[in-house]
């Protein structure tokens, strides 16, 4: 695979470790530090956190999610000899059975990431989901 090919391959098994919550896959894909930026839905400021820390974070906040979806595309790539940076958009399904049967959440948007090389692997060093609208169930999962 070319570089483009290996930095897509990164941020697609960072989606589907995220989906089959394979929490060793996601940190994987990242760098140690990652700098990070969930403000456009979350809110507050970005910070450097470490992957344990996301993970952590991730584990927690979708645990009461049934079924995640991520499906991403229009990657755009730009390599810069061990750095690169990528955008794509992607829609993030959230499904859990509620008494209310409003079972569903979706978020779409488009990311940016900071993505390094080193030991002949690509990483994320820098992560923002960059909200467009959610539609659905807010409250999923307390629903």
């Amino acid at each position: 695979m070319d570089d483009r090919e290996q930095i897509i391959d990164v941020i697609t098994r960072l989606f589907v470790g995220t989906d089959q919550r394979d929490w060793q896959a996601v940190m994987n894909c990242f760098e140690r530090h990652v700098q990070f930026d969930m403000t456009s839905l979350a809110g507050g400021d970005p910070a450097t956190l470490t992957s344990q820390q996301i993970v952590d974070g991730w584990d927690a906040g979708l645990d009461p999610i049934q079924h995640l979806h991520h499906q991403a595309g229009n990657f755009l790539v730009d390599v810069k000899g061990d750095k690169a940076h990528a955008f794509c958009y992607a829609v993030a399904y959230h499904y859990r059975k509620t008494k209310s049967g409003r079972n569903t959440r979706t978020f779409v948007g488009s990311y940016d990431f900071d993505v390094h090389r080193r030991d002949k692997q690509w990483r994320i060093a820098s992560f923002k989901f960059n909200l467009k609208f959610i539609e659905g169930n807010p409250n999923l999962e307390n629903d």
